[in-house]
């Protein structure tokens, strides 16, 4: 019993460990899109509002474009070296990128010269993201009590949220202590001072975490193997492409799986702030405050759900996501952009978020159950960033973009596509809980096996 309690706590404060670096992350990553509206005048010419964000919404997706990137690059480096050091790695790669957005002099000063430094920063910061995501997403999973799975790591978007909740939190402290002028001349680079500083606290926190087990086992077998002398070749394979293409369908249901979650997820998150703003007509402050408080909930119900996918399954609530996001999607982003309403919109927006969060929730760990340890990382990073890159990242550009051209009503219609192309898969795929990869780890994984089972009922 005591042994129990002893390796329930060790979890735990792996998890925390892994967490806070995952916040920061994901603050750095937010604060582009939080402050994106004070900061869209400095890199840019002067024109119409929309112009200028849809400038910054194309640099966000540019940094999207080195997601996939990432996933490869750190996926493979996680495979190899273990989940520790690449999560190490992948936070200081993004402090670099935020000490750059910081210090970088607006384009009256040095010109053209200042949108191509934020784009070199988002594309650093796209590079650790992509990293980051497959790392944490896998070292969660691993490290988490068999049974509890679902719950642990539904704290990858627990932590993802609360970073982009204390963007929003030091937005409206900044609002509140500056005035706008002050704001747009220099008060938004406060914040990316703060990621950059916050990202090197975590790089030594994260050298305090344990390695997940499932690593450790890979490496105690690659040491029996160095009596044979094929420790190198073994190792040399972990996190490759070539054993990557082994599992072309997990690859291709990862793809499916996050299409519809992911340009949601966009949607009714980083997107919502300018939706309200540019298209409802409320106050940017009171923006601030009903995104705010709609994100702290959404960030509270993720466990909730996680923990309820443990007893009834991931496959019910992706469902259920994939349902409610078809049919109702439409009607919430036409409503929300004809009130100026602030109590309305937020029910609205509160609406999307726990639709959304039946892929939240379980997004983590059904990509991880689908992978071997000795590809999981990369497995589970490069077919999402892919995804990402070329539907989650684009998601302001395509809503900007068609607005700009009279359309943006069609928005709301390409949402909804997207996710009821992901509710087929959901519908057709097996539950991951119950042929969960993580439970063969450890076991001979020289051939894919049953995984392939995972993806068709």
């Amino acid at each position: 019993m005591a042994s129990t309690r002893t390796g329930e706590r060790r979890v735990v404060n792996n998890i925390l460990k892994g967490s806070i670096g995952n916040l920061i992350e994901w603050y750095d990553w937010y604060v582009y899109a939080a402050f994106s509206v004070y900061f869209a005048h400095a890199f840019f010419p002067a024109g119409d509002t929309t112009a200028q964000l849809l400038s910054t919404a194309a640099v966000f997706a540019v940094g999207f474009l080195m997601r996939p990137l990432g996933g490869w690059m750190m996926g493979a480096f996680a495979d190899r070296y273990g989940r520790r050091t690449a999560l190490t790695v992948s936070v200081t790669v993004m402090a670099c990128g935020s000490l750059i957005i910081a210090l970088t002099p607006g384009y009256d000063t040095i010109g053209v010269a200042a949108p191509m430094m934020l784009v070199l920063a988002r594309l650093l910061q796209g590079l650790s993201v992509g990293g980051e995501y497959a790392t944490s997403a896998t070292y969660m999973s691993e490290v988490a009590t068999k049974g509890r799975r679902g719950f642990y790591s539904s704290f990858q978007y627990v932590t993802l949220v609360s970073g982009q909740l204390i963007a929003l939190g030091i937005q409206i402290v900044l609002q509140n202590v500056l005035s706008a002028d002050a704001m747009e001349a220099w008060g938004w680079r406060i914040p990316f001072v703060i990621g950059a500083l916050g990202a090197i606290v975590v790089m030594w926190l994260r050298r305090g975490m344990d390695e997940s087990e499932s690593f450790t086992k890979l490496a105690a077998s690659d040491a029996v193997d160095a009596a044979a002398g094929g420790a190198k070749a073994q190792k040399a394979q972990r996190g490759s492409l070539r054993v990557l293409m082994q599992y072309k369908r997990e690859c291709a249901l990862v793809f499916a799986l996050t299409l519809g979650g992911s340009v949601a997820f966009y949607t009714y998150t980083t997107y919502m702030q300018k939706y309200m703003i540019n298209t409802s007509g409320i106050e940017k402050s009171t923006v601030a405050w009903i995104n705010f408080v709609a994100l702290f909930i959404f960030m509270v119900v993720q466990p909730l759900a996680g923990g309820l996918s443990d007893r009834i399954g991931r496959r019910k609530l992706l469902i259920y996501f994939g349902v409610g996001g078809t049919v109702l999607t439409v009607p919430i982003l036409t409503l929300l952009g004809g009130t100026a309403n602030p109590f309305a919109a937020f029910g609205l927006m509160m609406a999307g978020l726990l639709l959304v969060t039946g892929y939240t929730s379980v997004n983590a760990i059904v990509k991880t159950e689908l992978f071997p340890a000795k590809v999981r990382a990369l497995g589970v990073g490069l077919p999402y960033a892919l995804t990402q890159a070329i539907f989650g990242g684009t998601v302001e550009f395509v809503a900007l973009g068609l607005k700009n051209i009279g359309h943006e009503s069609l928005f709301f219609y390409y949402v909804s596509g997207c996710i009821a192309i992901s509710l087929i898969t959901y519908v057709f795929m097996r539950e991951t809980s119950v042929h969960s990869a993580l439970d063969a780890d450890g076991r001979d994984e020289t051939e894919p096996a049953d995984e392939q089972q995972l993806v068709t009922r």
